[in-house]
């Protein structure tokens, strides 16, 4: 980790390529690795403060041999502020920490602000996929992604074949959990 992990730090100030997918809170990267391998002209950054699923991440891109994949290890919001507008194609929330409790509702990364935030960098047409295996954050979702004015559902499957079970998902599948999955497209 001391090594990979300064070589893969995502640098703000460098200039952006032509198509870049953000994943924010990538937990252990297996949802990341796959998505960089099916699409290597990609850069694919991803946010994470856990320092377990960093280095669960490093270790995949060595054994892979990814070079697509930049992790920014700090807060997502952090490095939201500091990415050019209309710089993302596409962005994902997985499965994020629910922040079950009422006095933390206003945690959850679904809320106005990251929203604002996350409208201002993607592209537009450009993709949000979002899912969830906790009952009162689907609801937060339901409440808050359609009341965005820069936010418009995606009508289909709701999960398309691009799309991995992550390890997350199979623990709630696993555990009886149905999980909700959401696509939503930037409006122009």
């Amino acid at each position: 980790m001391e090594t990979l992990l300064p070589r893969l730090r995502f640098d703000p100030a460098a200039s952006m390529p032509a198509s870049c997918w953000l994943e924010i809170g990538f937990g252990a990267g297996e949802h990341l690795a796959w998505q960089a391998l099916r699409n290597p002209e990609t850069l694919m950054i991803g946010c994470e403060v856990y320092r377990n699923g960093i280095a669960a991440l490093l270790g995949q891109i060595e054994r892979q041999n990814i070079s697509n994949i930049r992790i920014w290890p700090d807060d997502a919001r952090d490095l939201m502020d500091r990415l050019p507008d209309g710089s993302i194609a596409r962005a994902f929330l997985l499965f994020p920490d629910p922040w079950p409790k009422s006095r933390h509702a206003e945690r959850r990364f679904v809320g106005r602000a990251n929203l604002d935030s996350l409208a201002r960098l993607l592209a537009p047409g450009a993709e949000f996929r979002l899912a969830s295996d906790d009952a009162v954050y689907l609801d937060w979702i339901k409440d808050h992604l359609p009341a965005h004015p820069a936010f418009a559902p995606v009508s289909g499957e709701s999960r398309p074949a691009d799309w991995p079970a992550t390890r997350y998902e199979q623990k709630a599948l696993g555990q009886g959990r149905e999980p909700g999955y959401f696509r939503y497209r930037r409006r122009a």
